[in-house]
């Protein structure tokens, strides 16, 4: 059962990530303030749901929501900032973009550098705990997915459509036989150690 809120008296954004372990593709984020009485029987860790509850509760999400926001960093951001603080980053450029300003941030997992004014709470798996962090990274996710569909007709023999850019077998077989394009992330290793990616 996702809890509502970690302090009643608080306007509290949570915040979430998605496309951290992917090979390909930004990094996504997003800050959503749900109302204290919002539920829906659905709304749990995106990973929990399937693509089609996730794309129905999306605007859901952004209609009832006090406030939401989306942002995403490219890949060069993450070869040179590191994929952690990257999404750090994608996160603190979702907080700046909401409507209203939330007195308290709930971050899901237990690394996070201070949002100017703004006091945090890391909260390890915090998508299957609370709901404003779980409607984040259900926002996160699709948006994330709906970007990766439209990268893949660019790039069809990556099969990003399917994968979104997460390391499977025929991924890295793509990468292997065509080679690693602009929007693969330099920093990581895209092929098994001793095989070099040719980059487009």
């Amino acid at each position: 059962m996702l809890l509502p809120f970690l302090h009643e008296h608080e306007t509290e954004a949570g915040c979430d990530e998605a496309g951290r372990g992917c090979l390909a593709g930004p990094v996504f984020a997003a800050a959503v303030i749900l109302p204290k009485d919002f539920s829906h029987p659905w709304l749990n860790d995106s990973k929990q749901l399937t693509e089609s509850q996730r794309n129905e509760l999306r605007p859901i999400i952004e209609r009832e929501s006090l406030a939401w926001a989306v942002a995403k960093l490219e890949p060069q951001e993450i070869d040179k900032l590191n994929i952690l603080w990257a999404s750090v980053r994608a996160m603190h450029l979702a907080i700046q973009q909401l409507t209203i300003q939330p007195s308290s941030l709930l971050i899901d997992g237990n690394r996070f550098k201070p949002f100017p004014g703004i006091p945090h709470h890391c909260i390890v798996k915090g998508d299957g705990k609370f709901m404003s962090i779980a409607a984040a990274s259900i926002l996160a996710k699709t948006y994330r997915d709906e970007h990766m569909a439209v990268l893949s007709k660019k790039y069809p023999a990556y099969n990003w459509e399917q994968n979104k850019g997460y390391p499977t077998i025929a991924h890295r077989e793509a990468i292997r036989q065509h080679g690693a394009t602009p929007h693969h992330r330099k920093s990581f290793q895209l092929l098994p150690l001793g095989e070099q990616a040719v980059l487009f």
